[in-house]
C-alpha cells in the first residue's frame, strides 16, 4: 500500500487531526488520574436538614432518633444517606457492595443529642460501637457509633451491649432481613 492509499494517512492529512490522534492517549491518562485524585482528595461530611431523605427507605432523617450515616462513593457529588447505622453497615458489608468509597462518616454519640442528633461526624474507620444496647434507632437496635472508646464504655454501663472497632462489625451482625419482613402481625 503506498503513502498516498493507507486509510490513516488519508485521515490525517490535516496537522491538527495528526496532533489530536497524539493527545488522546494523553487525555485518557489525565482522566483517569483524575478519578484517582478524587478517590484521595479528602471529602468531608455533609450536614443533613430537614429534607434529607434515607437512601434505602426514604424515610426523613431529622425525624429519628439515634446515629445516622453516609457514604461519599468514587464519582458521585453527594453521599448517600442512612438512618441508623444499622443500614450504613448492612450496605457496607453485602457482598455485592463493589462502588468505591471516598469515605464513611457516622455521628459521635458520646457528643450528639440521642433524640435528635445534629453533627458531630467523624471517619467511621476510626470509631468505637456499641452492639447490642438497650438504646434503639429509627430501625430499632441500632449500632451507637462513637469517637473515643471511654465514651463507648459508658453508654455501655448505661445501656448494655458490647464494644467492636469498624473492622469487627460483619454482615450477620447488621441483617436488616428481620423486622416487619417477619413479623406476622401485619
Amino acid at each position: 500500500m503506498n503513502e498516498v492509499t493507507h486509510p490513516l494517512h488519508r485521515t490525517l492529512r490535516h496537522p491538527l487531526q495528526r496532533r489530536t490522534l497524539l493527545l488522546a492517549p494523553l487525555l485518557t491518562l489525565a482522566l483517569a488520574a483524575c478519578g484517582r485524585d478524587e478517590q484521595a482528595s479528602p471529602v468531608g461530611p455533609v450536614e443533613i436538614d430537614a429534607h434529607t431523605t434515607c437512601d434505602l427507605d426514604g424515610m426523613l432523617l431529622s425525624d429519628y432518633a439515634g446515629p445516622k450515616g453516609q457514604i461519599h462513593y468514587v464519582g458521585q457529588a453527594q453521599p448517600v444517606f442512612f438512618c441508623d447505622t444499622v443500614e450504613l453497615f448492612n450496605t457496607l458489608l453485602r457482598p455485592e457492595q463493589v462502588k468505591p468509597l471516598r469515605a464513611v462518616y457516622v455521628q459521635d454519640m458520646g457528643l450528639a443529642d440521642w433524640d435528635q442528633p445534629h453533627g458531630h461526624w467523624f471517619e467511621a474507620k476510626d470509631g468505637f460501637f456499641v452492639l447490642g444496647s438497650k438504646r434503639h434507632g429509627s430501625m430499632g437496635a441500632t449500632v451507637a457509633s462513637f469517637v473515643r472508646e471511654d465514651r463507648a464504655r459508658a453508654f455501655m454501663k448505661d445501656w448494655g451491649g458490647h464494644l467492636l472497632r469498624y473492622s469487627e462489625i460483619k454482615a450477620d451482625m447488621v441483617d436488616l432481613s428481620g423486622g416487619a419482613l417477619h413479623d406476622g402481625r401485619m
